[in-house]
């Protein structure tokens, strides 16, 4: 068995596949899909998303500093292919994809009622790298969708049916085979 070398990529993958939703200064809104998204910080808490800097919605992220990391679903799995090809620019891809937005409570940007989880950002910091530039922003608040709670007060994110992109291809998450810290448990 060997392996081949390939040139430098980018071969991260799975990625979760995120609906941004941004509004401008005067509340023009748009929705658009990120699959280049990922946690930066815990405390405090920090998100971060790259956007090509051509897409129309990285003009009013760059003019408000903020916008919403929607979850998506099983559900959403097409509105999220439609919204990563298609441009606001051109088309109004909420309407086009029976979408609805509800104010946000942090930032101007709404949240899509659709998803089960929406993520109020903040720019912190832009770092500008070549194709992309890297939005990293502060989580000013978190919305989870009422439904999803167990008996305990936990979201369950997996009874979302969450997706995610890998390679060109959209996936629903596997069963799960293990939990955090579950190889170093004593066993009864």
């Amino acid at each position: 068995m060997g392996k081949q070398s390939w040139k430098p990529g980018n071969m991260l993958y799975p990625l979760p596949a995120v609906l941004v939703t941004v509004a401008d200064c005067k509340g023009k809104t748009n929705i658009f899909t990120v699959a280049w998204a990922g946690t930066v910080c815990s405390d405090p808490p920090m998100v971060s998303i790259s956007v090509r800097p051509e897409r129309y919605s990285h003009q009013m992220i760059e003019e408000t500093g903020e916008f919403v990391i929607n979850l998506t679903t099983r559900k959403l799995a097409f509105a999220t292919d439609y919204c990563g090809v298609k441009s606001g620019r051109y088309t109004d891809k909420i309407k086009d994809m029976h979408l609805t937005l509800i104010p946000g409570e942090k930032v101007r940007a709404p949240l899509l009622e659709e998803s089960p989880v929406n993520i109020e950002c903040r720019v912190k910091q832009t770092l500008r790298l070549g194709t992309h530039d890297m939005y990293v922003a502060r989580v000013e608040a978190v919305h989870a969708e009422e439904a999803y709670m167990d008996e305990r007060g936990r979201f369950m994110l997996d009874k979302t049916e969450p997706i995610a992109y890998s390679h060109g291809s959209y996936f629903t998450l596997g069963r799960k085979v293990g939990t955090f810290g579950y190889s170093i448990k004593k066993r009864s």
